[in-house]
């Protein structure tokens, strides 16, 4: 198997202990996809690769790879921190959940693509103060394509009408307008604004994201409805989700 020194540019999602003083480290990448490199002696004092990757740093990294399996970090240049993410509990729940959802969503070495852009501008509004349960949700609504779950927000599902009332059918895949609500006895029951918060988060591009000013009721009801496509269309079980609904911010 073919080694190679390669430089990576990403942001570090992850890290848990591999073996004795040794990491392993999860780095975010959009050419590369998400790779898990080996730290050696990171957990020792002072270790210049140990601080280099922190969970929420971001710059270039060094690895030798074969372009499978394990990586090995050698060294790093120009790191930086996403410090409001590292100091700030709620910050850091927030966008732990987002790179956990981004991160099950594809294969190791599998290009992000748009998703990287997503999820780093994510993170990147998160650490600026942007409301983070609304960028979690366009996050959310938006990434659900990658799971192969791609739903129907420009027009009904069923007769093509892009303008009236809509509410939102999981079973159809997509939004529905009012006249076809006697049809689907299992639609969500949204408010008309609050489909229609659904259908600008999932269709917006997040670079043309403005300031958001959303009542609590409505992010509560979207929010509640983005959990229930979730759980129907995908079932993931993530600890990082848990940890959010345990902090009552979910």
């Amino acid at each position: 198997m073919v080694r190679e020194l390669k430089e990576v540019q990403g942001i570090i999602i992850k890290r848990q202990k591999y073996k004795e003083a040794d990491l392993l480290a999860k780095v975010f990448t959009k050419n590369d996809g998400i790779i898990t490199m080996i730290v050696r002696g990171a957990l020792r004092p002072k270790s210049r690769l140990g601080a280099a990757t922190m969970i929420f740093s971001y710059g270039t990294y060094v690895i030798n790879t074969s372009g499978h399996g394990l990586s090995m970090l050698r060294t790093y240049k120009e790191v930086k921190q996403f410090d409001n993410l590292y100091q700030d509990m709620t910050k850091n729940a927030y966008a732990s959940f987002i790179f956990d959802l981004i991160d099950h969503a594809f294969i190791e070495y599998q290009s992000l693509g748009k998703y990287f852009d997503l999820g780093e501008f994510a993170v990147r509004k998160i650490n600026e103060g942007v409301d983070p349960e609304m960028i979690t949700q366009i996050v959310q609504m938006q990434l659900l394509e990658a799971y192969g779950v791609k739903p129907e927000l420009e027009k009904c599902v069923i007769c093509g009408k892009t303008k009236g009332i809509f509410d939102y059918s999981i079973k159809l895949g997509g939004i529905i307008c009012s006249d076809h609500f006697y049809q689907e006895n299992n639609r969500l029951h949204l408010k008309p604004k609050e489909t229609a918060i659904l259908r600008t988060i999932g269709l917006l591009p997040i670079e043309r994201l403005g300031n958001i000013s959303i009542s609590e009721d409505s992010k509560k009801a979207t929010r509640d409805a983005i959990d229930r496509i979730y759980r129907q269309t995908v079932d993931l079980n993530l600890k990082t989700k848990k940890f959010l609904d345990e902090l009552k911010l979910f």
